[in-house]
């Protein structure tokens, strides 16, 4: 499993430069202001949970359970947040059409960083 998660993480890097590189240079004359900025949040909030997902899964200071709850719950936080963004912002979809998308996507991210908190607190290790 350890293993299926580095690839995910490996692949979402990948895509996070391809994207940030035509969010900085296709997208500057086609987006607004606005929905560059919202685009470039959604890339950086991107590259920040991959660094997370490769600690993750290359520490030894979480147990397997906690390694793969913070897996499932960055993944998944990283696919609602930042891909509801991508959506609205390239995608055309209306913000109105999945406004709970992105919120949620931001949940799964917090609640990522409470498991990760609590996983230290309880880890024997550090």
């Amino acid at each position: 499993m350890r293993k299926t998660f580095l690839i995910i993480t490996a692949i979402l890097g990948v895509l996070t430069i391809i994207l940030g590189a035509f969010g900085a240079h296709a997208l500057k004359e086609v987006l607004s202001s606005d929905s560059l900025k919202s685009f470039e949040t959604a890339v950086r909030y991107q590259m920040y949970h991959v660094l997370v997902l490769l600690f993750v899964n290359t520490t030894q200071i979480l147990t397997e359970k906690t390694k793969n709850n913070l897996s499932y719950t960055l993944l998944i936080g990283v696919l609602l947040f930042s891909g509801s963004i991508y959506a609205i912002t390239i995608g055309g979809i209306p913000a109105k059409s999945i406004w709970f998308v992105t919120p949620l996507g931001g949940l799964f991210l917090i609640v990522s960083w409470l498991i990760l908190l609590f996983g230290f607190i309880k880890s024997k290790t550090v």
